[in-house]
C-alpha cells in the first residue's frame, strides 16, 4: 500500500506544477493579446502617432487658437478660451495662468488636471479641443486660381498646398515655383531658436511640372509662402504675322516661338534670324544669328530660347522688291482690257 500512496503524492505534485505553468502561460498570452489590440486600435484625436522619420504629427496649440476646456462632472468649470498674447490661458478657480502654446491637446489637458488637483478637485478629468485652429498657416501666391492664406492642422505636402489654391493658373503660370521658409514660424521646434534669426531662412526652387507629377515634393511648415511664378516671355517682332510677347510655359525653341507668332510673312530673310539675348550681369545684349532654312531642313539644331530673348525676323529686301513688282503688274492687268483705242 505504501507504493501507491507515494506514487499518488508524486502525481499530485506534478499536477499542481503543470497547472501553475499552464495558468502562467494563459495569463501571459492574455496580456500579450491585450497589448496587440491596443496597438492596432485606431488612434484617438490626441494619440501620439509619429510618422516615419520620427516626426511628431500631432497638432500643437498656437497663439491664435481657440480652445474648448471640459472638466467632467464640473460643468461650471467648462470654458471656451482664446490664447493670451503671452501663450497662456486663464481658467476659473485657478490663480495662475497655464502655458498652452506648443502643447498638444492631451499635454495641456494633463497640465490642467494637475493644476485643479493641487488645491481644488480630487482626481479631475479634463478634455481639451482646439475648436479653432488658426495658428498654423501657409500662403500660396502668384499664378494660381485662388491665392490666399490657408490654415492647416496636419502635415501637408507641397502639391496638397497647391491644391488648396485651386492649382496653377494655366493661362499665366510658368514653369517654376518658389517656397520661402522664413525660419520664424509657429513650428515649436523652429521657435526654440531666436525668432529674429534670419540665418535659417530658406528660398527653395522647384519645377512646377515635377511637383505636379510627384517627382519633387516637400513637407510644408507653418509660415511657408509658396509663389507660383508667372511665365517668362520671349518677344518676337519683325517680318512675322503677329508681333507679340510669347509666354514660356515650358521649353521654347526658335521654331515654336515663330509658330506662336503666326508664322513668317513672305519675303523673309530666313538665313538671318537674329536673337538678342541679355548678357548676365550687364545691360548689354549679345546677338545670335541663325539660319532658319537649315533648322527647317533639320541640318542645324533648333535653339532653345531663354527668358526675355528678342527674336528679330528681317525682311529679304530683294525678294520684297520682286514681290512688289509682281503685285503692281497683277493689279495693272485689268486696266489693259478697258483702254480706249
Amino acid at each position: 500500500m505504501r507504493l501507491p500512496i507515494a506514487f499518488s503524492i508524486v502525481v499530485n505534485k506534478a499536477m499542481k506544477y503543470y497547472v501553475t505553468v499552464a495558468a502562467t502561460i494563459m495569463v501571459s498570452c492574455a496580456m500579450g493579446l491585450g497589448q496587440g489590440t491596443t496597438a492596432s486600435a485606431a488612434p484617438s484625436r490626441g494619440a501620439a502617432q509619429a510618422p516615419s522619420g520620427g516626426q511628431d504629427d500631432r497638432y500643437r496649440i498656437g497663439l491664435q487658437d481657440t480652445l474648448e476646456i471640459t472638466v467632467f462632472r464640473h460643468p461650471d468649470l467648462n470654458r471656451r478660451v482664446n490664447i493670451n498674447p503671452n501663450g497662456t490661458i486663464n481658467l476659473f478657480r485657478l490663480d495662475e495662468p497655464i502655458v498652452a502654446v506648443c502643447k498638444t491637446e492631451d499635454e495641456l489637458a494633463q497640465d490642467i488636471q494637475k493644476a485643479y488637483a493641487k488645491d481644488y478637485l480630487r482626481d479631475p478629468q479634463v478634455g481639451v479641443v482646439a475648436v479653432e485652429q488658426k495658428s498654423q498657416s501657409i500662403a500660396v501666391i502668384g499664378a494660381v486660381k485662388t491665392p490666399g492664406n490657408f490654415y492647416i492642422n496636419r502635415r501637408v505636402q507641397l502639391i496638397q498646398a497647391l491644391a488648396f489654391a485651386g492649382g496653377p493658373d494655366l493661362e499665366h503660370a510658368g514653369t517654376r515655383l518658389l517656397v520661402f521658409r522664413s525660419g520664424s514660424t509657429t513650428d515649436c521646434k523652429a521657435n526654440a531658436s531666436t525668432p529674429d534669426d534670419q540665418t535659417s531662412a530658406q528660398l527653395l526652387g522647384y519645377n512646377l511640372r515635377d511637383v505636379q507629377e510627384g517627382k519633387q515634393t516637400l513637407w510644408m511648415k507653418p509660415g511657408d509662402i509658396i509663389s507660383v511664378l508667372d511665365a517668362d516671355q520671349v518677344y518676337v517682332y519683325g517680318n512675322v504675322n503677329a508681333q507679340q510677347a510669347v509666354k514660356m510655359q515650358g521649353p521654347l525653341t526658335l521654331t515654336r516661338a515663330i509658330i506662336l507668332a503666326k508664322g513668317l510673312k513672305s519675303a523673309t530673310d530666313m538665313s538671318n534670324i537674329r536673337v538678342l539675348r541679355q548678357k548676365a550681369g550687364s545691360a548689354d545684349r549679345q546677338e545670335l544669328v541663325f539660319n532658319f532654312k537649315d533648322i527647317v531642313k533639320g541640318t542645324s539644331p533648333d535653339p532653345l530660347l531663354e527668358p526675355n530673348d528678342i527674336v528679330a525676323v528681317s525682311q529679304d529686301k530683294t525678294q520684297s522688291i520682286v514681290n512688289s513688282i509682281g503685285r503692281s503688274l497683277t493689279n495693272g492687268l485689268p486696266s489693259i482690257f478697258y483702254r480706249v483705242p
